[in-house]
């Protein structure tokens, strides 16, 4: 398995005029936290896009248990809990400042080489950075 966490604090411009996360702010939140765990393992989302990969998101399933507040710093466990094959699946638990678990979520997302338009296995240069994780 593969986890990282990644902090962010609520900004005002992301809230609605109850000064709670708007929910469709969330999917930005997740992508940040994605793309910092990817960063994590040493490989970066522009460099993937660089070698012809792109990842578009196929699933996006969410919980929301409490809601996020303005000027709150939030938490975003992210985790990779399987290898990699033509999906990644990513999932998250968000945390307040209280610890307390508020947004559960998962999304899928898949490998897709960017000339040809197809579905691709995860590529071994990207599985390199994952062997570790993953023997």
């Amino acid at each position: 398995m593969i986890k990282a966490t990644h902090s962010l604090r609520v900004r005002y411009a992301e809230t609605d005029p109850m000064k709670y996360v708007y929910y469709g702010n969330y999917a930005t939140y997740l992508e940040v936290a994605r793309v910092e765990l990817l960063r994590h393992i040493g490989i970066s989302y522009d460099e993937i896009e660089k070698r012809g990969i792109w990842l578009p998101v196929s699933e996006y399933k969410i919980k929301y248990i409490k809601p996020a507040f303005y000027d709150e710093e939030l938490k975003i466990e992210v985790s990779i809990k399987q290898r990699p094959g033509v999906r990644i699946v990513f999932d998250y638990e968000i945390y307040n400042e209280a610890q307390e678990k508020i947004t559960q979520a998962s999304t899928v997302l898949f490998f897709l080489d960017s000339q040809k338009k197809k579905i691709i296995h995860c590529p071994d240069w990207i599985m390199e950075y994952m062997k570790v994780y993953f023997p």
